[in-house]
C-alpha cells in the first residue's frame, strides 16, 4: 500500500462495482482542476510517492500553481508505473540485473530478492531482417535466420524470463513492442497492492509515446533511466510546458490517418515543441479513432515533443473493450478518470502554455521525404517535388565527385539540410535551392536481365522497396484494410507490382493477419507480392535485407539513385537500405500504389498505373477503396475474440523459443566465449557499506571537447570498423570481419562498448591538432603521443591515474544514451567539467558514479587558459560523506611549468537522491545495498 507521507490528506477510497481501491485524490490539491490532463497525471504521481526528501509538498504545490507561461525550471521526480523495452536497448538492463544477482550472493544476500520493483516487459521485435520476401515461406525462413543470428542473446533473455519476477518477455515473431503495448500490456489505469493509479511508463525506444494515444503518459528514455525505473527509482525531469493541440472537423474521404500524422508532424516541427508535452483537446478529439490517436502519439519523436497525449474518453473505453480487456478494467478506467477530473470534457478547456489548431477537413493526401519525416509533400505535387529533389542526388556530368562531395558535406555539416544543396558543375557546393530549373529529370535507363525477375529497365527514381512496416501504421486497421482493399481492386483490374520492387508486409501484431484472413484479402496482397515477412520492425529500422542481386548490381554499377516507399516513421539517409538514396514515408495504401507504379516519377492524378483486361487505362482513383467500404470491412472483419486469442499465449513463443537450450538457476551461467553477453564489472570488489568518496588528485584529461558534444558523439553506435579497438577485440576472440555485426547488437558486452566510447568519427578531441575520431594524447608516455582513447585509458588506469573530461556548452545533448555514461565511467573518468549539461546525461553520469561540475558562470577552459596538458586536483568531494552536497568544489589545474590555475566549479548534484547515488558509487550500487538491507 501507500508509502506517501500524504501532506495534503489526499488518500481515500474508490469503490467500483464490488471492488475497492486506495487512490490519491487530486481534489485535495488546490489548482489541479485547471491543469492539462498530462500534468494531472504528474500531480497524482507526486502525491502518491511524496517522501519528504526527493518528493516534497513544495513539489506538489508547484504543479498545483503551475504557470503555463513560465519556462520550465522546477525539477521533479517522476516514478513511472512500469517499464517497456525492445530487445536491442533492453539487453543491457537484463545484463545488469543478472550481475546484481551475483553481487548480492557475494555480499551474503538472497539472489532471488533481485527483481524489477516496477513491472517490466520486453518485446523482441528489432532483430528480424527481411532476407526472404514475396513468397509463401518468407515468415518461416526469416524467423529461422533471426534465431541463427541471435541465439546467444535469446538464450540469455529466455533465462531472464524465467529467473525474474515482474519481468516478462514477448518472444520473437509475436509483434512490435508499441503495438503489443497498446493492444495488450497497457491497462490505462494500474492496480497494484490495492492501489489504483494512472498507468505511466518509460521505454527504451523513442516511439514509446505511441501509448499516449490510450491516455497513458510515457516516453522513451536511455537504459540507465529505464533500469532505475525498473528498480523503483524516479526519473528526474522539469515540469514541462504543455502545447494544446486543438482538433476540429473531420477527415475527408480519400485522406488517411498517415496524412493527418504527416500534416501534424510538419505543423509541430514548424511551431517548435522540443522538450514540451503536446496534448490534444477540443471537440474534434472525439472524432479521432483510437488507432489514429496512437499513430499521432507514435510520431512524437519526429516532431520533437517529449509526449503527445490524448485524454481518456469514451473512445478509449471502446478500444480497451475491442482489444479484449476485462469488464472490471473498463469500469475502473472510466470511474477513476471521472473521479480524478481526467475524463475528457470538450466544454472545459484546460489552460495551456501554447496553442495550435488543425481543422481535419483541410488535410490532404501527403507523403514525406526524401530524407526526413517532417519534409512533407502533397501527393498531388509528389512528381514535381521528386524531379526537384533528384538533382541533389544525381549529377550527370560528375557522378563520382558527387558521391565524395556528399560524404564530405555529411562529415562537415551533419546537421545541414541537403535539400538546400545543389552541385555546381565544378563540384563546388552551391547553396541555393536545388529546385531551380528542374525541368524534366535525369535519366539513365539500364536494362536488367534476371532469371528470377525477367527482363526490365531500371532508371533513376525507380521504387525498389515498398514496405508496409513499423509500429506507426501497422497498428491502424483503417490504413491496413485500406491497403488490402486497394490490392484487391488492383488485382481485379489486372494490375501487378513491378518486378524490381522488393515488397514487404510486416504487421505489428498477429491480429492483422487474422483480420486479413477473415476479410478474405490475403490472396490479393500475395498476388501483388505482399506475403507475410515477419512481425517486427523490418524496413523502418533498416532491417530491409538485401535487394535482389540483379537489382542491386544494376544500381551500384550504374550509380542509379533509386527510392524506397515505406509506411514507417523514419526515413533518414542511409537508414533503409545501403542501395537506396531517397526514402519516402507514405500510408500503406500508397505503398502498394507506388509498388504498382514502380517509380517516384509518377503523378497519380494524370498517369495511369496500367491497363485493365479491356485495355482501358487504370488510375489510382479507380482502385482507391471508399471510406464506407473500409469502415464496413473493419466492422465485419475485426472482433474482440481475435485480440483475446492472439494475446492468450503471447509470452509462450513458438517451438524455436521453447526449444532454446536455456541455462537454469537464479544466477546466469555466463559463457566465457560469448562476444555478445558478458558480465560487466560494476560490482567487482563492492562491500555492503560504501567506501567514503574522496577528493580527486593528479587527474589527467582524457578528452578536451567543444560545444554541443552530443551523446551520439560519446556513445558507441553504428558499424564496427576494422582496425579500431572494438574490432581488435573481436579479432582476438576469433570473430570474422563479416560477423562483426554492429555496436548496437553488442550492447550486452561491455568490452566491445567501452572500446567504442568517444570513438565517433566526428568527435574532435582538442588535445590533438585537427584530428577527428576516437583519439587522445597518452601522457603516461614520454611527450604524450597520439593514441586510441581506449588504449590511453587502459594505461592511465594501470598507472592508478584518475581521468577527467573537459567540455563546453550543452554537453551530452541528444538522445539519453546509457552507454554515453557507462562508457565514460568504465574508461576511468571520475569527473566531467563543462560550461553546461543536458539534463539527462548529467543525471546518468551521477548514476554511474561520475561527478558533473560546471565552470564558474561566464568562464570556460579557454578563458581560464587551460589546454588539457595539466594535472587536476578536485577538493570538496569528501564533504559528501557528511551528508552535505557542497555548492562548489575547488579545482586546481597545474601546468608542466608548475603554474596553477584555480577555480570554484559549480557542483551539479541537484537532488538528495542524486547525492545518495554518487556516495554509493552509482545508482545500481545504491539500489543493490537497499535491496539487501530491506
Amino acid at each position: 500500500m501507500s508509502t506517501s507521507i500524504d501532506s495534503f490528506g489526499a488518500k481515500g477510497t474508490l469503490e467500483v462495482g464490488e471492488n475497492s481501491y486506495e487512490i490519491f485524490r487530486l481534489s485535495a490539491v488546490p489548482g489541479t482542476e485547471k491543469l492539462p490532463y498530462a500534468l494531472k497525471v504528474l500531480a497524482e504521481n507526486l502525491l502518491r510517492t511524496e517522501d519528504g526528501a526527493n518528493i516534497t509538498a513544495d513539489h506538489i504545490r508547484a504543479i498545483g500553481n503551475w504557470d503555463p507561461s513560465a519556462q520550465p525550471s522546477i525539477e521533479i521526480q517522476f516514478t513511472p508505473a512500469r517499464v517497456i523495452m525492445q530487445d536491442f536497448t533492453g539487453v543491457p538492463c537484463v545484463v545488469d540485473l543478472a550481475t546484481m544477482r551475483e553481487a548480492v550472493t557475494t555480499l551474503g544476500g538472497d539472489p532471488n530478492k533481485v527483481n524489477p520493483l516496477s513491472p517490466a516487459d520486453m518485446v523482441i521485435d528489432h532483430s528480424v531482417i527481411l532476407d526472404v520476401f514475396g513468397r509463401a515461406d518468407a515468415l518461416e525462413r526469416n524467423v529461422d535466420l533471426e534465431y541463427e543470428r541471435n541465439g546467444e542473446r535469446y538464450q540469455f533473455l529466455r533465462w531472464g524470463q524465467g529467473a525474474f519476477d515482474d519481468f516478462k518477455v514477448v518472444p520473437p515473431g509475436m509483434g512490435i513492442v508499441h503495438q503489443v503495448n497498446i493492444e495488450y500490456l497497457a491497462p490505462t489505469v494500474m492496480t497494484r497492492n490495492g492501489q489504483a493509479y494512472p498507468d505511466t511508463c518509460v521505454g527504451t525506444d523513442s516511439h514509446t509515446t505511441m501509448v499516449n494515444g490510450l491516455g497513458v503518459l510515457g516516453w522513451g528514455v536511455g537504459g540507465i533511466e529505464a533500469e532505475a525505473a525498473m528498480l523503483g527509482q524516479p526519473v528526474s525531469m522539469l515540469i514541462p510546458r504543455v502545447v494544446g493541440f486543438k482538433l476540429t472537423g473531420e477527415i475527408q474521404p480519400g485522406v488517411t490517418a498517415t496524412d493527418v500524422v504527416l500534416t501534424a508532424t510538419d505543423m509541430l516541427r514548424q511551431h517548435g515543441v522540443v522538450g514540451k508535452f503536446v496534448e490534444f483537446y477540443g471537440k474534434g478529439v472525439s472524432e479521432v479513432p483510437l488507432a489514429n490517436r496512437a499513430t499521432l502519439g507514435n510520431m512524437s519523436p519526429e516532431f520533437g515533443s517529449t509526449a503527445a497525449i490524448f485524454p481518456i474518453d469514451e473512445e478509449t473505453i471502446n478500444y480497451l473493450r475491442l482489444t479484449g480487456r476485462s469488464d472490471e478494467q473498463l469500469a475502473l478506467v472510466e470511474a477513476y478518470a471521472k473521479e480524478q477530473g481526467m475524463w475528457h470534457d470538450p466544454d472545459k478547456e484546460p489552460v495551456y502554455s501554447e496553442y495550435i489548431e488543425l481543422d481535419l477537413n483541410t488535410v490532404v493526401p501527403s507523403i514525406a521525404g526524401p530524407k526526413r519525416p517532417q519534409d512533407r509533400i502533397l501527393l498531388s505535387e509528389s512528381k514535381i517535388a521528386f524531379r526537384k529533389d533528384i538533382h541533389n542526388y544525381v549529377e550527370e556530368q560528375h557522378p563520382a565527385e558527387h558521391t565524395q562531395l556528399d560524404e564530405a558535406i555529411e562529415e562537415s555539416f551533419p546537421a545541414s539540410d541537403p535539400a538546400t544543396l545543389s552541385f555546381a558543375d565544378d563540384g563546388a557546393v552551391d547553396v541555393q535551392s536545388a529546385a531551380n530549373g528542374a525541368e524534366g529529370r535525369p535519366s539513365k535507363p539500364v536494362k536488367v536481365t534476371s532469371d528470377e525477375l525477367g527482363e526490365f529497365v531500371l532508371d533513376h527514381g525507380a521504387v525498389v522497396v515498398a514496405g508496409i512496416t513499423s509500429c506507426t501504421n501497422t497498428s491502424n486497421p483503417s490504413v491496413m484494410l485500406g491497403a488490402a482493399l486497394l490490392a484487391r481492386n488492383a488485382v481485379e483490374k489486372g494490375l501487378s507490382t513491378k518486378p524490381w520492387v522488393k515488397t514487404n508486409m510486416a504487421p505489428g501484431s498477429q491480429v492483422v493477419t487474422d483480420y486479413y484472413e477473415k476479410a478474405g484479402l490475403w490472396p490479393y496482397l500475395e498476388k501483388l507480392g505482399y506475403y507475410l515477412g515477419g512481425y517486427g520492425c523490418t524496413t523502418c529500422i533498416g532491417n530491409t535485407g538485401p535487394l535482389p542481386e540483379s537489382v542491386s548490381a544494376a544500381i551500384n554499377d550504374n550509380d542509379l539513385t533509386v527510392t524506397a516507399v515505406l509506411s514507417g516513421n523514419r526515413n533518414f539517409e542511409g537508414r533503409i537500405s545501403p542501395d537506396v538514396k531517397m526514402n519516402y514515408l507514405a500510408s500503406p495504401p500508397l505503398v502498394i500504389a507506388y509498388g504498382l507504379a514502380g517509380t517516384m516519377d509518377f503523378d497519380f492524378e494524370n498517369d495511369a498505373l496500367g491497363k485493365d483486361h479491356d485495355g482501358n487505362p487504370v488510375y489510382l482513383k479507380d482502385i482507391w477503396p471508399s471510406a464506407q467500404e473500409i469502415d464496413d470491412t473493419i466492422k465485419s472483419a475485426i472482433s474482440q475474440d481475435m485480440f483475446r486469442k492472439s494475446y492468450e499465449t503471447i509470452f509462450a513463443g513458438d517451438s524455436r523459443w521453447q526449444n532454446l537450450s536455456t541455462p537454469e538457476g537464479d544466477t546466469f551461467a555466463w559463457d566465457e566465449k560469448s562476444t555478445y553477453v558478458r558480465k560487466p564489472p560494476y560490482f567487482e570488489g563492492m562491500t555492503m557499506e560504501p567506501a567514503p568518496v574522496t577528493d580527486i588528485k593528479g587527474a589527467r584529461v582524457l578528452a578536451l571537447l567543444g560545444d554541443s558534444v552530443t551523446t551520439d558523439h560519446i556513445s558507441p553506435a553504428g558499424p564496427i570498423k576494422s582496425g579500431t579497438p572494438a574490432a581488435q577485440y573481436l579479432d582476438s576472440h576469433g570473430v570474422e570481419r563479416k560477423d562483426y555485426n554492429s555496436l548496437g547488437s553488442r550492447r550486452g558486452n561491455h568490452e566491445v562498448m567501452i572500446r567504442g566510447t568517444f570513438a565517433n568519427i566526428r568527435l574532435r578531441n582538442q588535445l590533438l591538432d585537427d584530428v577527428s575520431g576516437g583519439y587522445t594524447r597518452d601522457f603516461t608516455q614520454e611527450g604524450g603521443p597520439q593514441s586510441f582513447i581506449y588504449d590511453a585509458s587502459q594505461n592511465y588506469q594501470a598507472a592508478g591515474i584518475p581521468l577527467v573530461v573537459l567540455g563546453g556548452k550543452e554537453y551530452g545533448s541528444g538522445s539519453s544514451r546509457d552507454w554515453a555514461a557507462k562508457g565514460t565511467s568504465l574508461l576511468g573518468v571520475k569527473a566531467v567539467i563543462t560550461e553546461s549539461f543536458e539534463r539527462i546525461h548529467r543525471s546518468n553520469l551521477i548514476g554511474m558514479g561520475v561527478v558533473p561540475l560546471q565552470f564558474p558562470e561566464g568562464e570556460s577552459y579557454k578563458s581560464l587558459g587551460i589546454d588539457g596538458t595539466e594535472t587536476f586536483d578536485i577538493e570538496g568531494i569528501a564533504t559528501l560523506n557528511e551528508g552535505v552536497t557542497p555548492e562548489t568544489m575547488r579545482v586546481t589545474a597545474t601546468k608542466e611549468s608548475g603554474e596553477k590555475i584555480v577555480f570554484d566549479a559549480v557542483v551539479r548534484i541537484d537532488t538528495p537522491g542524486e547525492a545518495d547515488y554518487y556516495r554509493n558509487g552509482g545508482i545500481l550500487q545504491y539500489v543493490l545495498r537497499n535491496m539487501i538491507r530491506n
